[in-house]
């Protein structure tokens, strides 16, 4: 069986509760291959975000771009983009 190649394009939460982690299970559920472009690394848990640090936005567009080259994205979702930079950026790729 192929399975749909889905992208996520979000922070990641170290709770697993929210960002990356939770689309990952969302599009396994889905039957569907997730594959992500992190944004961001927070610190957090169920009783909130103690910090974030955001992914240099070169690294993002290294991400993208790595992505593009190999997989048939049919689907992107995204999350956390934390600025006008990385939006720009993502809405460029």
């Amino acid at each position: 069986m192929i399975f749909k190649q889905v992208l996520t394009i979000a922070g990641s939460d170290s709770g697993g509760g929210a960002g990356i982690q939770a689309d990952i299970k969302t599009f396994q559920e889905r039957k569907t291959f997730g594959m992500s472009v992190i944004t961001a690394i927070t610190a957090q848990n169920t009783l909130g975000v103690k910090a974030v640090h955001k992914i240099p936005v070169e690294m993002i567009c290294e991400q993208c771009d790595a992505i593009a080259e190999d997989f048939q994205v049919s689907a992107v979702k995204t999350g956390m983009l934390a600025d006008a930079e990385i939006i720009r950026e993502v809405a460029r790729n």
